[in-house]
């Protein structure tokens, strides 16, 4: 088992297997289909993104309130097909991984290959295990939008399973 360090560098997640279990520990984004949404216009329009996505990770997942004494409640994964229609625009600046949990389409893979970037995939139905994971959570942009604001998450051995790889490799295609 890897542990990965993020921000990550091409060179990073080149390293990286299909098949491969890897702990991620660092800063890490949140982001779900409003947000994509929303960064996708800003590209668009030629505004600022609410980070910089170069050499950073998205989870895409959609935290419930934080219970007393916690950080962040379940923060379990959610379907990443949802984002293929926006993450190629995010992959070609830079992010370098996402986390979820079910299929890529074609158009994100070949991004993935072009620009260096990973797909993880973490275990469905185990959010508050996951959320026990994450050690400081805030928001980072659109609030308005509640769970599906784009949070930053700071994370430690946060389990994950390469499931498509910088060069293509696909864990659903074996």
């Amino acid at each position: 088992m890897k542990t990965i360090q993020a921000p990550l560098s091409k060179e990073d997640v080149m390293g990286l297997t299909v098949g491969e279990t890897v702990l991620v520990n660092g800063t890490v984004y949140t982001a779900r289909d409003a947000a994509h949404q929303r960064m996708a216009a800003a590209i668009e329009a030629g505004d600022k993104l609410p980070f910089d996505p170069q050499g950073q990770v998205i989870y895409y997942t959609g935290p419930s309130p934080a219970p007393p004494g916690r950080v962040i409640g379940s923060a379990g994964p959610t379907t990443s097909g949802r984002m293929d229609i926006y993450a190629p625009l995010l992959i070609e600046r830079g992010l370098r991984v996402m986390i979820g949990k079910g299929e890529r389409n074609q158009a994100v893979k070949d991004a993935m290959c072009k620009h260096g970037a990973v797909y993880l995939a973490t275990v469905g139905g185990a959010g508050a295990y996951l959320a026990r994971r994450i050690i400081a959570a805030t928001v980072a942009a659109y609030p308005e939008l509640g769970p599906e604001a784009v949070y930053r998450l700071e994370v430690r051995d946060f389990p994950c399973i390469v499931a498509i790889d910088a060069r293509g490799n696909d864990i659903y295609e074996r």
